[in-house]
């Protein structure tokens, strides 16, 4: 990434961050930029969590670290990381009717992480998301083993928490990435 690229992308988000101050408001940008300048690694993951219709912006700071997270704020999952089945372990055992890809796969190759339920649900008291979408979650691995993992989405004023088989995938499924910085 370089210096003007950088640049416009810092922008994008000082500007999101500005318009949404009932998702931080116990913060300002000034600290969230000094962050973002110490963790370079992170413009590459934020960069793609925007290129990929994201819109991340800082929905939490952990209080013990000072780290923020940055979770997809757009009002529907991702519309360039959706029809996606949940791993690479499932999309390699679909035999018939591949998607192009997994969640977990592109969140890895991203650098950033699957949303999980208690991220997802804070995530749904600053706003209404997912109402026509839904986003696979991280899942525990007890329950991935057995073959299922967690979707959420929002229906009928509720959020919602399901399952499926890894293996699924839908046009309006995608994931809702988060990153510490």
């Amino acid at each position: 990434m370089n210096k003007t690229e950088l640049q416009a992308l810092i922008a994008v988000l000082q500007v999101r961050f500005e318009a949404h101050m009932p998702r931080h408001p116990e913060l300002d940008w000034a600290l969230v930029l000094k962050r973002l300048d110490k963790n370079t690694a992170a413009h590459k993951a934020l960069a793609q969590m925007e290129a990929t219709g994201g819109e991340p912006d800082v929905i939490l700071q952990d209080s013990a670290s000072g780290q923020l997270l940055f979770a997809d704020c757009a009002a529907e999952s991702p519309t360039g990381r959706r029809s996606l089945c949940f791993d690479e372990e499932a999309l390699a055992a679909r035999k018939e009717n591949k998607p192009a890809g997994s969640a977990q796969g592109m969140a890895d190759a991203m650098g950033v992480q699957l949303l999980d339920e208690v991220q997802y649900r804070h995530l749904q008291t600053l706003g209404a998301f997912d109402s026509k979408t839904s986003s696979w979650l991280a899942t525990p691995d007890e329950m991935r083993r057995l073959g299922g993992a967690l979707f959420g989405d929002r229906r009928y004023g509720r959020v919602f928490t399901y399952h499926n088989g890894v293996q699924s995938y839908y046009a309006a499924r995608g994931f809702r990435a988060g990153l510490w910085v």
